[in-house]
């Protein structure tokens, strides 16, 4: 096997449990806490992706939420999983052989957009996958268009769990009639990750219509037994929330890379310390997702967030597709701030009432923006009903995003032209692979934190403050 599989203890090569029912074949993925192979099952001849995690928590978050999502038409199969205590977990995951981002950087490439009839098409699917996750208040928290894998029969999953949050309340057993925790003597049958944490709210829920209940609420209930949610969760459900980047590794089969060990804002005002913050106050971390897709409640260092930083994340990807480019490119979290607020304005109190809590509001600031062009200035050509769709994911208030219940009867679909069926779908053949460590083959995903936040903007005014230091941006 050469040097690229070196043998360890650890190794997928020398685990008997999975060598006996699965021919493990080349890496097709590979970063610091996971490597992804291609396999074989020999009962059938099934080919299957095997992921190797090597964090338990990343292991334990993706185990635990695509067990609750089993049987969602859009969201990637888990065949089975291998758990013991002294090994790293191994997924059992469906193959898929291409994704979103190739789907919209071959089309980019053509130099046509997307016929709207299939961008419907896929749009509908992910918002069908993304809402599954809602129902079982998951939070996907890393949303971009490689993380949605797509079939050869053209149809797209949610893929890559490992950031992925249960929105928890104390009392309830989130492994509620699933197997046993992990066995503890060595044996090797495939077993359920116990966590102490672990606990899945759902008494609060069946009004919306979580799992496998028939949807009901409103927009306003919704948001609201969210908030209910947050206040209620106790410090026994800190978040330890490791949230360690897989450095640069193939998106195929759900191993992805993220930019966060390279963020140069970890050694600058307010991460480190929301780090111990979290687990003081029983928060999120911030640091999750990937930049271009990152909410701005995020870039400005909320621990207090839910199912609605996927929604902004879910705009964003809309508008790529519609556009075959990304929507806010930044080059560094100061500079997404600052595409963000170009295009929407200056975040304050009109914009968002309480954005003045976050972390971070007092620390940065920047110029005023006189008349935004807001977001239909970002989609040139495309119809009202395209531009009000990105409109109503893409808004600095989190409680006026669209939840996925109403984007799924948004007329817009409804409307000729009509979405495809999935047969007609163009798919492509395998994802490109011009850069095989870049998300997607996106080069430009993989860039976005190896320079310095600051760097691009010249002049800056720091100031010191009572509570430590503001910096603005001109």
């Amino acid at each position: 096997m050469g040097t690229e599989h070196p043998s360890k203890s650890w190794s997928i090569h020398t685990r008997s449990e999975i060598i006996a029912k699965y021919k493990v074949m080349e890496r097709i993925g590979s970063g610091a806490y996971a490597d992804v192979y291609r396999g074989r099952r020999l009962s059938d001849d099934l080919t299957v992706a095997l992921k190797e995690i090597h964090d338990y928590q990343s292991a334990f978050r993706e185990i635990e939420a695509l067990q609750m999502l089993q049987g969602s038409s859009n969201v990637i199969v888990m065949h089975e999983y291998f758990c013991r205590e002294d090994e790293d977990a191994v997924l059992v995951l469906e193959y898929l052989t291409t994704d979103l981002a190739t789907v919209i950087s071959n089309a980019a490439k053509e130099g046509f957009p997307l016929p709207v009839g299939e961008m419907k098409r896929w749009m509908i699917q992910i918002i069908s996958g993304l809402d599954a996750c809602h129902r079982n208040m998951i939070v996907h928290r890393d949303l971009k268009p490689s993380n949605l894998l797509i079939s050869d029969s053209g149809v797209l999953k949610l893929a890559d769990f490992g950031q992925a949050r249960i929105l928890t309340e104390p009392g309830f057993d989130a492994f509620e009639g699933n197997p046993p925790p992990c066995e503890h003597d060595g044996s090797n049958h495939e077993s359920s990750l116990h966590h102490p944490e672990a606990s899945l709210l759902t008494d609060n829920l069946s009004q919306f219509g979580c799992g496998n209940q028939e949807q009901g609420s409103s927009h306003n209930e919704y948001f609201s037994v969210l908030d209910e949610l947050k206040t209620k969760r106790s410090v026994d459900d800190i978040e330890k929330d490791t949230n360690i980047p897989d450095g640069n590794t193939s998106c195929l089969a759900t191993c992805t890379t993220s930019d966060m060990d390279n963020d140069p804002m970890r050694t600058s005002f307010s991460f480190e310390a929301l780090e111990e913050e979290d687990k003081e106050h029983g928060g999120f971390t911030s640091c999750v997702g990937t930049r271009w897709f990152r909410a701005p409640e995020l870039l400005y260092g909320s621990i207090n967030y839910g199912l609605e930083i996927d929604l902004w994340s879910l705009g964003c990807i809309f508008a790529e597709l519609l556009t075959l480019k990304p929507l806010f490119p930044g080059t560094a979290d100061i500079d997404q701030l600052s595409k963000i607020i170009n295009v929407l304005g200056n975040l304050d109190e009109r914009a968002w009432p309480g954005c003045s809590e976050l972390p971070d509001y007092r620390i940065i600031s920047f110029s005023k923006v006189e008349n935004p062009p807001g977001v239909e200035a970002c989609l040139p050509n495309r119809s009202a009903d395209e531009v009000s769709l990105v409109k109503n994911l893409v808004c600095y208030d989190p409680a006026r995003r669209a939840t996925t219940m109403e984007l799924l009867q948004d007329k817009y679909f409804n409307e000729e032209p009509l979405p495809v069926p999935i047969s007609e779908l163009r798919v492509p053949l395998t994802r490109n692979t011009e850069d095989e460590d870049s998300m997607g083959g996106w080069q430009d995903y993989n860039d976005m934190g190896s320079d310095s936040d600051f760097d691009d903007f010249g002049p800056m005014n720091f100031t010191r403050t009572d509570t430590g230091f503001s910096i603005q941006f001109p």
